[in-house]
């Protein structure tokens, strides 16, 4: 179970700004986005547990994220879209912190120690939200 937390959590925090990249079509420069760190996380799991607001964005975020995979098994890529674009905007809300977080991930191989690291911080607000 807490190895299912942790993949829900990382693939939360990274997918908004995968999303984007991979809807603009157009080719970009490598990520300069600096290595996320655990501390980064820390600060990112500080703002948004502060601001009930912005936690509620958060969860939103992680029901959204289980409808995107039930469209994406079901290859209704027009309602995955729609719920991406979704995720996106609401991204945006959690602060500029958050997309640097979620930006350098992306740059992190799949199943390092520093992921795994962020995820289990991450996975306090998955905490939060009742998962």
């Amino acid at each position: 179970m807490k190895l299912k937390h942790l993949a829900v959590g990382l693939a939360l925090a990274a997918f908004p700004l995968t999303a984007i990249a991979q809807q603009s079509g157009a080719p970009k420069a490598p990520n300069k986005a600096p290595k996320p760190t655990t501390a980064a996380a820390q600060q990112v799991v500080k703002i948004i547990s502060a601001d009930k607001a912005k936690l509620k964005i958060y969860c939103d975020m992680a029901a959204l994220g289980d409808q995107l995979d039930a469209a994406e098994q079901k290859k209704d890529t027009k309602a995955a879209d729609a719920i991406a674009d979704k995720m996106d905007a609401m991204a945006e809300q959690l602060g500029p912190e958050y997309i640097a977080l979620t930006d350098g991930l992306q740059d992190l191989p799949e199943n390092s120690k520093e992921g795994e690291a962020i995820a289990e911080t991450l996975a306090d607000l998955d905490d939060m939200c009742g998962k």
